[in-house]
């Protein structure tokens, strides 16, 4: 297998608040390949997008990373500092925010916050760098024409895509989209993921795919991750967290989400809600919500188990060993 191009070692991020410290990423690691795509899945405040905001080290003030490594080509990004940091940042890896459309400067017209994005990395200047955009805007199916046009002139969708281009403008190693399509309908979703896979696919780049929705990781994922209250609970191929899900968090998961496939089924919902973070529960995080949770559960963290090449999770009562 290739080397990673990414690292990510015991990555641990707490928020500061008067009420004392949300533990918001808790020990996460996992390695991420050239020219995989890597679905970060689960509910809303289980730590996804504060992953993502760690290792571009986009962080609000009251922030702190308390420990690990995120390693990229021999370099821990934690350690630079934030002039070096910078010219790492969207060249080697870059970031598509959630519901990023809405970002764009609207006094600038669009082509020029590319460019300028751009010039400020070394990437390309002047009458390059707006060759560079035309050819960007055709990659995610934009016309070149729309460049010299304000943000307010684009659909929703078009904006989306042009969030695309700039942040693939400086041609990143690493690409993390955090819910890229949300707030858009159902068939420009379709559209512009399919779009952002053909993209990937061509310029062979990693990408992490941050999404609650389990029908797209399942659509475009090689491997995935599932996260539970600032937890990695799972990892494993596309496969086996479908097929052969390990924790019972993943397992609920798969349960209250509809299929069209197969027999129906009645689903069944995760009772409670997430924990509070800033009073995680002792043990396994998810034993307040599970319904297999014995004392070890209450008492003890439970250690990262494989069960098959690539396949790890951290449970006491794995699916498929109720009687052991």
């Amino acid at each position: 297998m290739a080397e990673p191009v990414l690292s990510v070692e015991h990555l641990t991020m707490h928020y500061t608040t008067r009420k004392g410290d949300v533990h918001a990423v808790d020990d996460v690691s996992f390695d991420l390949y050239p020219g995989e795509v890597l679905g970060v899945v689960g509910e809303s405040g289980s730590g996804k997008s504060s992953v993502a905001f760690t290792l571009m080290r986009l962080l609000p003030e009251n922030a702190h990373i308390k420990g690990g490594h995120v390693w990229m080509q021999g370099v821990d990004l934690l350690t630079l500092p934030e002039d070096e940091m910078r010219r790492y940042r969207w060249k080697r890896i870059a970031m598509i925010f959630q519901a990023a459309m809405n970002t764009l400067n609207p006094v600038y017209r669009v082509g020029d916050q590319i460019i300028e994005a751009m010039e400020n990395h070394g990437v390309a200047y002047g009458e390059e760098a707006r060759r560079k955009v035309a050819e960007l805007f055709e990659l995610v199916g934009l016309d070149p024409a729309l460049m010299d046009r304000y943000p307010h002139e684009y659909s929703g969708g078009m904006r989306q895509r042009a969030i695309i281009a700039m942040a693939l403008s400086c041609d990143p190693d690493v690409l993390i989209a955090d819910e890229p399509t949300t707030a858009l309908d159902v068939i420009v979703q379709h559209r512009i993921l399919q779009e952002l896979l053909k993209i990937q696919k061509e310029l062979n780049m990693a990408m992490i795919y941050i999404t609650h929705d389990i029908a797209v990781v399942a659509e475009i994922s090689h491997r995935i991750a599932v996260m539970y209250a600032g937890k990695l609970v799972e990892i494993g191929t596309a496969e086996d967290i479908f097929l052969r899900p390990k924790h019972r968090y993943t397992e609920a998961l798969l349960k209250a989400f509809p299929s069209i496939h197969g027999e129906k089924r009645q689903l069944i919902t995760i009772p409670g809600e997430l924990p509070n973070l800033l009073d995680p529960p002792s043990g396994c995080r998810f034993h307040p919500r599970c319904a297999y949770a014995t004392d070890i559960c209450h008492e003890k963290e439970p250690e990262p188990r494989t069960f098959n090449p690539g396949h790890i999770a951290a449970c006491w009562h794995p699916v498929g060993e109720e009687n052991a």
